[in-house]
């Protein structure tokens, strides 16, 4: 069983929903993102999403875009993501960490060499935003060969056919993307994840999280009940941008806080 895996058991048990933030490796500099990763886990972070850089992020939107500008200004690169992570594991945490982007940088390193040198470094899942499930069993099996769960999207407009084909490589949980649009955009429409999930379930046989415009506790702790995780990202990217290099980890560290509190009441008794 995998550590991705390990950690939604655990969860189930304790009867709480997991917590999975994102920020974008190298932003606002390289030597700001381990701390930042710490600070998420201080925060209540279950699974780690790290963002590769990439040129062109086609879903994601205006936030998480500049972030992958500024990274890449400051000279991050698929082999400085996984330094990050080795360095991450050595400072003895074992909160699971999924690297987020794009096939080209991958592409670039050779499935195998990348799927390799990802899980020496500690890293857990991948997930590959325009990698679709019907044309990468291959990579799956390289990825689960290493030791990687290869995490995939599903979306509103997704068919049933899409959800076998992700039944049938994807592993540790599926990424439901709740709205039409980029990361960040437009407003969720919690009635749709609502009659979503279940059939998602059904379809995959694995934990479900949702992300894409997740902004507050109140949305957080609404998702909380209906799926097993919660993805936020651009709201965290927001909150580094507009803090200080030295006040960020404290800010993400508070802002998530709030976030978790928020899910982890949302199923509890009211007095």
């Amino acid at each position: 069983m995998s550590r991705i895996q390990e950690t939604f058991k655990r969860l189930a048990s304790e009867g709480r929903k997991a917590l999975i933030p994102f920020i974008t490796a190298g932003d606002p500099a390289p030597e700001m993102t381990l701390p930042l990763m710490q600070a998420l886990v201080a925060g209540g972070a279950d699974i780690i999403e790290l963002g590769v850089p990439f040129s062109d992020p086609m879903a994601d939107g205006p936030t998480i875009q500049r972030a992958s500008e500024r990274a890449l200004a400051a000279g991050m690169s698929m082999r400085k993501v996984l330094d990050i992570v080795r360095s991450f594991r050595a400072s003895g945490d074992q909160t699971p960490v999924v690297l987020m982007g794009y096939a080209n940088p991958i592409e670039a390193m050779g499935a195998e060499p990348f799927t390799r040198a990802a899980a020496e470094a500690g890293v857990d899942g991948v997930l590959v935003v325009d990698y679709p499930p019907e044309e990468c069993r291959g990579f799956a099996q390289t990825c689960r060969a290493a030791g990687l769960d290869p995490v995939f999207l599903l979306a509103p407009t997704s068919t049933e056919q899409r959800y076998d084909d992700v039944a049938a490589v994807g592993s540790g949980y599926i990424y439901y993307v709740s709205l039409k649009g980029v990361t960040g955009s437009a407003t969720l429409d919690l009635d749709e994840v609502a009659q979503r999930i279940p059939l998602i379930r059904e379809k995959v046989g694995m934990p479900v999280g949702v992300g894409f415009g997740i902004r507050d506790g109140a949305t957080a702790a609404r998702i909380a009940c209906l799926a097993d995780a919660v993805v936020i990202g651009s709201r965290i990217i927001e909150e580094i941008e507009q803090s200080s290099r030295e006040d960020a980890p404290a800010k993400v560290t508070a802002f998530l806080r709030g976030i978790r509190e928020a899910m982890d009441n949302a199923g509890a008794p009211q007095a």
